[in-house]
């Protein structure tokens, strides 16, 4: 008895010092068990979650889904020929007036004494670009001799001997106060921002993603490549309008029909190498509209593409989740065991049944939704101020940026490879802080870099450059989280519609950002920068985190879906609250097993063992037993 004795006070001790040697060394591990938690958090969320189940079965990137991502990333390069070649179209040309009228009394001067005899000049010796001397019955000698004195403006239209390019300005000449109205082009395009979002929005969760798509597709087609046979600026800003139409139905409907067909982190990544492309694609442009002199060979060249892609998306497949939730459960079997049949795997019979229990239940849900449902609301309320900050501050960012005057091909190619690796960057970030997280620490980044920009002197101009692209780093991880959280929170019965919802913050910020910025050029804009930046902190508190949750198909995600039959009868606030009290428990429970794996298993002390060891649990995770003394 005496040795059982001194055996376990050994014993005791030995554990003891164990016990405080990993204690001490357990706040170096605090990010690895916050991490762990939210791993197990998204295993015991697909549990529930039958569609994972499916996918599981499936294969979770094989194959089709390959093929899925890839077919959506092809028209988000080519899309960028339609939204942002208006920055090659309209760029700067200097005109001169016609004056062949010469001519006919000396057709053998070469162009630079045709401009001298019959343009004024500038004290600084440069020729006038809006004035012409008023032609004279005279001959040439008479002309050479006395000169010409009077002048007026152009009467027999512009020439461009000095234009590298052939664009919009020079051939419908938009110059000499019939300027194209900036203000007005970047209307028309937000006009179309605006009614495209709610329109096919609405058309995407009432008919499905892949038609949406289709139709998309054909709009590039029509006035994306029709751009190239326009005779008017105004047919170019009415093509414009269309093209804004099918750009934002398009981004959409395919982040839709990405994030329904794959389930965890695939999701994100899908969608961020989707804006990585489309980046990639600005980078393509501006190098094409480099080499392309004229402005309609440069329509034709990123249209033409479209045409095969016509063809390809025949590919596709309608999301399955959306078709539960229509009821169409027989058509979600089809695409699945289609799906399975690409991946070259078997899904198990039962599943399938599973799937057709639980979608015999139609989920109905309108556009009044987001005002009647409360939680739904408030959710649509906070992302939407959040958008609206994006929105401004992106806005912002490029005019003062181009306010520097600089190349527009230059500054378009350094935004772009700036967006590239903040983009891919955002992967890491997701993975290891979650969505809320991430877009705070994006967030407060594009703030410390607007209160920089506050405080920098005007002069030299290199450090506020750096700054700007510094901010613009940091808002292209913004603009992609913030994607990626937007359409996770929304269910999948509104979620097209509900990212059309939220366009109208977006294009409220543009609107702002350039009304303010137009109005004055002191530091007032970058101010509002910084506190929409704050407000936009606090609002992203306010929203769940997604990134460890499965998609929710209906409109009572995370308030009735998830109050039990026996608490039917309860308010909504009580439940709630009593299941917030219930998730810090378990989280308590499973990193109390967490803290007893460490301290009970000091020779597997790596967070791959540490996992290993609780996986093996079934969740939800019970607490230890207390160790006798």
């Amino acid at each position: 008895m005496k040795e059982e004795q001194n055996y376990k006070t050994a014993f005791g001790s030995q554990n003891s010092r164990d016990t405080h040697q990993h204690e001490i060394s357990f706040p170096s591990q605090n990010w690895s068990l916050e991490m762990l938690l939210r791993r197990l958090k998204a295993i015991d969320a697909r549990r529930d979650d039958k569609f994972a189940s499916v996918m599981d079965a499936i294969g979770e990137f094989g194959t089709f889904q390959w093929r899925l991502v890839v077919l959506t990333f092809i028209p988000s390069i080519l899309s960028t020929f339609f939204i942002f070649s208006h920055h090659f179209l309209l760029t700067a040309q200097r005109p001169y007036c016609n004056t062949s009228w010469i001519l006919e009394v000396g057709p053998n001067l070469t162009e630079d004494e045709q401009l001298n005899l019959t343009l004024p000049r500038a004290p600084n010796g440069s020729f006038l670009t809006c004035l012409m001397y008023i032609p004279v019955p005279w001959d040439l000698d008479s002309i050479i001799h006395f000169g010409l004195n009077y002048t007026e403006t152009c009467k027999f239209g512009w020439i461009y001997p000095f234009a590298h390019t052939h664009s919009l300005i020079n051939e419908f000449d938009l110059v000499c106060g019939n300027e194209p109205n900036k203000e007005n082009g970047l209307t028309v395009f937000l006009s179309g921002v605006l009614t495209g979002s709610l329109l096919f929005g609405f058309l995407s969760d009432k008919l499905g993603r892949y038609p949406i798509i289709l139709l998309s597709l054909l709009g590039f087609l029509i006035f994306g490549f029709g751009t190239a046979f326009v005779s008017s600026f105004y047919q170019y800003l009415f093509f414009r309008f269309f093209v804004a139409q099918a750009s934002v139905g398009y981004a959409i409907c395919s982040v839709s029909l990405v994030m329904e067909w794959l389930v965890g982190e695939h999701r994100a990544q899908a969608v961020i190498l989707q804006h990585s492309f489309l980046t990639i694609g600005v980078m393509f442009l501006t190098g094409l509209a480099y080499k392309v002199v004229h402005w309609r060979l440069l329509c034709l060249l990123g249209g033409m593409p479209m045409f095969p892609l016509i063809c390809n998306i025949w590919v596709l497949r309608e999301s399955p989740r959306w078709l539960m939730v229509r009821g169409k459960v027989e058509e979600a079997k089809k695409v699945l065991c289609y799906a399975a049949e690409v991946n070259k795997k078997t899904i198990p019979l039962n599943l399938l049944n599973e799937l057709q229990i639980s979608g015999k239940k139609v989920a109905k849900a309108s556009i009044l939704d987001f005002c009647t449902n409360q939680h739904l609301f408030k959710v649509v309320l906070a992302i939407g101020c959040v958008w609206f900050t994006v929105s401004y501050i992106s806005f912002t960012l490029n005019l003062k940026m181009n306010d520097f005057g600089l190349d527009v091909y230059f500054v378009q190619m350094v935004r772009s490879i700036v967006a590239v690796p903040a983009r891919l960057c955002c992967i890491i970030l997701l993975e290891y802080f979650g969505r809320k997280w991430a877009l705070n620490l994006t967030l407060f980044l594009v703030t410390s870099m607007c209160l920089f920009l506050l405080f920098l002197p005007q002069e030299p101009k290199s450090p506020i450059i750096l700054t700007l692209m510094l901010a613009e780093f940091s808002m292209a991880g913004t603009l992609s989280i913030f994607f990626i959280y937007t359409a996770e929170l929304l269910p999948t019965v509104l979620r097209s519609t509900g990212l059309g919802m939220v366009s109208l913050a977006w294009v409220a910020g543009a609107i702002s950002s350039v009304a303010i910025f137009k109005q004055t050029k002191t530091q007032l804009p970058i101010f509002f920068c910084c506190l929409c930046c704050v407000l936009a902190l606090c609002f992203s508190s306010l929203v769940p985190e997604t990134g460890s949750q499965s998609l929710r198909d209906s409109i009572e995600y995370n308030i009735r879906d998830s109050i039990e039959p026996k608490d039917r009868n309860k308010d909504v606030p009580t439940v709630i609250a009593e299941e917030s009290m219930s998730d810090i428990v378990a989280d308590s429970e499973v990193t109390n097993t967490t803290l007893n794996a460490v301290t009970f298993k000091p020779e597997e002390n790596s967070l791959l063992n540490m996992t290993l060891e609780v996986s093996k649990m079934d969740l939800p995770v019970q607490p230890l037993k207390a160790q006798p003394p």
